[in-house]
C-alpha cells in the first residue's frame, strides 16, 4: 500500500527482526557535517541543533536506534555498574556510532550496523549511554566484533568527541563523564532494556 506520509524515524522505524546482534539505527550527522543535526521529536524531520563552533567533529557516522528509550530500565543497569542509585534515563532514543571504510556524505538516512560495544557516558546524571556499532558487511570494519578489536587510536577519538562536545569554552567543569567502557554483551542488554522502556513509555504509538 502507498504511504502517504514519512514515518517517523523514531517512532516509525523498526530496529529489525535481527536484534540485539543486527540493527537498523537512523543517522542523524556524519563526520563532514559542520553543524550538529538532530531529529524533531514532534515532526521527525532533522533540524539543526547547533553549528559545529569548534574543530571537534564526530568520529563516525551518528544517530540513534528506532523504538528505543533511556527511562529506568536502561538507568538501573548504570547504576548498578557504578554502583549508584541517583542516575536516571536522559529520556531520549539510545544514541549509537557506526564506524565504517566509507565516505557517507550526509545523514538523514537508515543504516544497519552489528554493536560491538558502548560507552556508559554521564550527562549531568542522567545516563546517555553511546553504543558503537560497525556497518554490516563493511570491507574493513566489518571484521571486528568486540569492542577490544577496535584500534586504540579510533577508541581515544570517540573518547575525546564525547567527552568535550558539550563543554563550554573557557569553564574548567565538564558536563559529560565517560564512566565506563563496556562489551558487546553489555551492548546487547543496553538494546533490549532501552526496547522495553520504549514500550514501557510509547506503548500507544505502536
Amino acid at each position: 500500500m502507498f504511504r502517504q506520509y514519512k514515518a517517523h524515524p523514531w517512532h516509525g522505524v523498526s530496529i529489525g527482526n535481527l536484534y540485539p546482534e543486527i540493527v537498523t539505527a537512523f543517522v542523524e550527522i556524519v563526520p563532514t557535517d559542520t553543524v550538529k543535526y538532530e531529529v524533531d521529536k514532534d515532526s521527525g524531520y532533522l533540524s539543526i541543533d547547533r553549528p559545529q563552533k569548534y574543530s571537534n567533529v564526530i568520529p563516525a557516522l551518528y544517530g540513534f536506534l528506532p523504538q528505543t528509550y533511556s527511562g529506568q530500565q536502561v538507568a538501573e543497569l548504570c547504576n548498578k555498574a557504578l554502583e549508584r542509585t541517583d542516575i536516571v534515563g536522559d529520556g531520549d532514543p539510545v544514541d549509537i556510532c557506526i564506524l565504517t571504510e566509507k565516505d557517507i556524505v550526509h545523514g538523514d538516512l537508515l543504516v544497519k550496523c552489528r554493536p560491538i560495544g558502548g560507552f556508559r557516558l554521564l550527562d549531568n546524571d542522567e545516563a546517555d549511554d553511546k553504543l558503537i556499532a560497525v556497518m554490516r558487511d563493511d570491507a574493513i570494519y566489518g571484521k571486528y566484533y568486540r569492542i577490544q578489536d577496535i584500534p586504540s587510536q579510533i577508541i581515544e577519538r570517540l573518547k575525546h568527541y564525547f567527552t568535550t562536545y558539550k563543554d563550554i569554552p573557557g569553564s574548567d567543569k565538564r558536563r559529560t563523564y565517560l564512566a565506563d567502557i563496556y562489551d558487546v554483551e553489555e551492548a546487547h542488554d543496553v538494546i533490549r532494556r532501552a526496547i522495553n522502556d520504549y514500550k514501557e513509555n510509547f506503548w500507544m504509538i505502536r
